[in-house]
């Protein structure tokens, strides 16, 4: 089993920025994709982000685009999400997940049903 813990949310103010950290331990698999989603209460979890272990290639959401970066620290065993520029509208719960699916070239799964593997959640709480 993959084990996820994310941590680095909290309240910042519109413009500010936070970085967000997803230790993963356990059993991993290169095959394995790993995203970031986010989630406000009674709302749909939507996704933000996504990263291929195979060769670094990320895809994010139209709204994140040029705001958000989407890493890894390999020796460190963490995935990062780095939000800059943060709008209210980017305010909820922040997951991180792991995908063992394949995919093609030029694809990413963007679907929670294709991961299989969720943390905790962080809250993120962006102010005007």
């Amino acid at each position: 089993q993959v084990q996820l813990v994310e941590s680095g949310g909290g309240l910042v103010q519109a413009g500010g920025s936070l970085r967000l950290s997803c230790v993963v331990s356990g059993r991993t698999f290169s095959d394995y994709s790993m995203g970031w989603f986010r989630q406000a209460p009674g709302k749909e979890r939507e996704f933000v982000a996504v990263l291929k272990l195979s060769d670094g290639s990320t895809l994010y959401t139209d709204s994140v685009k040029g705001r958000f970066t989407i890493s890894r620290d390999t020796a460190k065993g963490t995935l990062y999400l780095q939000m800059n520029s943060l709008k209210p509208e980017d305010t909820g719960s922040y997951y991180c997940a792991a995908s063992t699916r394949y995919v093609g070239a030029g694809g990413y799964y963007t679907g929670t049903s294709a991961f299989s593997s969720w943390g905790q959640g962080t809250q993120v709480t962006v102010s005007s």
